[in-house]
């Protein structure tokens, strides 16, 4: 009876992934509180039975169902069971540095040479399966601090450098090779693919670590370290030759731009020697036309047309060449350029509507308009109508 507790809890540190209490015997009727980002679970003969939240939970037959046939009643009418119970920390571990303690031996595709490479990183790893790790890993051990199973880089005391990182970097030394190789990656030029190796070696970590309950949502590939100058011959040779095709490659690439420009200071020539040749073939009407539509083009822009102007023009000219006769207008009209189909068709109109005066002996006219005769100067006495050519 002395050795039972009302209330189990999370007595750990904050490094410990799992904790197990030091107690074994429990009585029907205690607390038990795990806190956030943590699960409790309860243990018998190498099996783990009962599993429990975040929360403050009593314990009743009702939720160990698995526990009731190892209840055993006791004096003072207490129910005890027997089993130990194990709390597990799931929060995220992050940033668990990992290195290569040896070299990775590799055939380079694209140079068809062997070389020895190593690796660096980072990750993030949690549990995300309670019962999982204990049955796999812990056992029946008291627990294991976070060092223990993931280690840090240059941990030197007698403990292991961390069961998982110690897995994690087996299986980076088995599968970086490979993805390189798989994937065509020159491994002089590794840095711009890193993401793209980080995410692969992730995925076929997890398919391992899947079976001991555990994790990693982040892995990292930092580094790749290639061999320094003068340690291998053959990585020596092929920066070389990757150099040289590096030179050769932009050799030609600035020889095709040059090409293309040249290309198009050609064609700009040859467009400019035919507008050219085409001006010096025009006749000298496919000109005149061509200067008459630029004329309608400004004509337009101003509100105008041909018509309106040619109309203008031949009244301005029969306004201010009274004694030239109708005939010489559009004579003058044609030689001023206005078009010479144009210019005859506007003559003709203006030749049509002048009415002929008739003029006496003694310097005296016929009004056309309304006939009345003697008419002595430029107006009709009669009606005003101005005397015509």
């Amino acid at each position: 009876m002395a050795n039972l507790i009302d209330v189990i809890k999370y007595e750990g540190g904050n490094t410990t992934l799992i904790y197990k209490h030091p107690k074994t015997d429990f009585n029907l009727g205690s607390q038990l509180i795990v806190h956030e980002s943590q699960e409790a679970v309860f243990f018998r003969d190498g099996e783990a039975l009962e599993s429990f939240g975040p929360g403050r939970h009593t314990l009743e037959t009702q939720n160990l169902p698995h526990l009731k046939n190892h209840i055993n009643a006791m004096a003072g009418g207490q129910h005890v069971f027997h089993s130990e119970v194990y709390f597990i920390n799931l929060t995220t571990e992050l940033g668990v540095k990992w290195g290569t303690d040896s070299k990775i031996r590799m055939f380079d595709p694209m140079s068809g040479l062997h070389l020895e490479i190593g690796a660096s990183g980072t990750f993030n790893i949690r549990v995300n399966d309670g019962r999982k790790l204990l049955i796999k890993v812990v056992g029946t051990t008291s627990g294991f601090e976070q060092e223990e199973l993931f280690g840090s880089v240059g941990y030197s005391t007698n403990k292991a450098i961390g069961l998982f990182r110690g897995m994690i970097v087996s299986k980076v030394k088995t599968y970086l090779a490979k993805a390189i190789r798989e994937n065509d990656i020159n491994i002089l030029e590794v840095d711009e693919h890193l993401d793209e190796l980080s995410e692969l070696l992730r995925v076929e970590i997890n398919k391992v670590l899947d079976s001991y309950g555990m994790y990693i949502p982040e892995f990292h590939l930092v580094n790749v370290l290639l061999p320094e100058p003068g340690e291998n011959p053959n990585f020596d040779r092929m920066k070389a030759q990757y150099g040289e095709r590096f030179v050769l490659a932009e050799e030609e690439r600035i020889a095709q731009a040059a090409g293309k420009v040249e290309l198009a200071k050609a064609t700009a020539h040859a467009t400019a020697e035919a507008e050219a040749t085409k001006i010096k073939g025009m006749t000298d009407i496919e000109l005149e036309k061509q200067r008459g539509l630029a004329h309608a083009e400004v004509l337009k822009a101003q509100g105008g047309d041909y018509q309106s102007e040619t109309a203008r023009q031949v009244g301005v000219a029969a306004a201010s060449n009274e004694g030239g006769g109708s005939s010489s207008i559009a004579s003058d009209i044609v030689k001023a350029g206005v078009g010479i189909g144009v210019g005859v068709s506007v003559a003709k109109e203006v030749v049509g509507t002048v009415k002929e005066v008739v003029v006496a002996a003694d310097g005296s006219w016929e009004c056309p308009e309304c006939h009345h005769a003697g008419n002595k100067g430029k107006f009709c006495e009669e009606c005003g109508h101005k005397r015509g050519e």
